[in-house]
């Protein structure tokens, strides 16, 4: 009898755990970076996940008033693209409950990093965003982004 229960308690909590687990599609939608200055709209595409940026806290630049464009890219011919709309994230897959694979480029600095995101299980309303330096993810750091709109 206690082997049984034993059996079926496990399998209760595999079972708990896999539907806490999260889906390819959890991603899909418009977050807000953890500095609150920036929405993602991330979409799927095929097997791949992109997102580029939809709205911006202070959108203007306040030296000229004008809309900011991404003045650090270390493309030139680049660098007077708007940054509402620019494609930010990118390149992701997803497998084991997580999105890899992809890059994520940060305007202010005009650079790209290898990055992972992983859905918080407990509140799928928040996505762990993790930029690193090629391959090291022990060389990056995390932003928690918050779910804006739900998903379609």
């Amino acid at each position: 009898m206690k082997k049984l229960l034993a059996i079926s308690g496990f399998i209760f909590f595999t079972l708990l755990n896999a539907n806490a687990q999260s889906s390819p599609d959890d991603v899909v939608g418009v977050w807000k970076n953890g500095e609150g200055t920036a929405m993602i709209k991330i979409a799927r595409n095929g097997e791949e996940f992109r997102g580029r940026i939809v709205w911006l806290k202070e959108p203007n630049d306040p030296q000229n008033g004008k809309p900011k464009v991404d003045n650090n890219n270390p493309e030139e011919s680049k660098r007077s693209q708007p940054v509402l709309g620019l494609t930010n994230v990118w390149g992701f897959r997803f497998k084991d409950g997580e999105w890899i694979d992809g890059f994520i480029y940060d305007p202010k600095n005009g650079k790209t990093y290898d990055c992972i995101m992983t859905m918080d299980e407990k509140d799928k309303s928040k996505l762990n965003v993790r930029g690193y330096i090629m391959g090291m993810t022990m060389f990056g750091r995390t932003d928690t982004w918050v779910r804006q709109v739900a998903k379609k």
